[in-house]
């Protein structure tokens, strides 16, 4: 083989090469968009559940609320009734 032919057979294995890195390098690209795309969604997640349950302490105040407008719904009904009667 002649020194022409051996640079031809060099570039030609340095093409393959390029071909090889960059096909490579895009699958590592898709890759990696791919788990940003998930740590985003994550992300968005994690600042809902946090949203949802920044309030949950007033959960143990419910009974104690609830019991106050019934007891005011008990007077206007009250109140009603002696308007009616009246």
């Amino acid at each position: 083989m002649t020194t022409e032919g051996w640079w031809w057979l060099t570039l030609a294995i340095g093409l393959v090469v390029a071909l090889v890195v960059v096909a490579l390098l895009h699958t590592l690209y898709r890759a990696v968009r791919r788990i940003d795309d998930n740590v985003l969604s994550v992300w968005m997640m994690g600042k809902q559940v946090a949203r949802n349950t920044a309030t949950t302490w007033l959960l143990g105040q419910t009974p104690r609320i609830a019991g106050e407008i019934k007891e005011e719904a008990l007077k206007h009904a009250e109140f009603l009734a002696d308007v009616e009667r009246s």
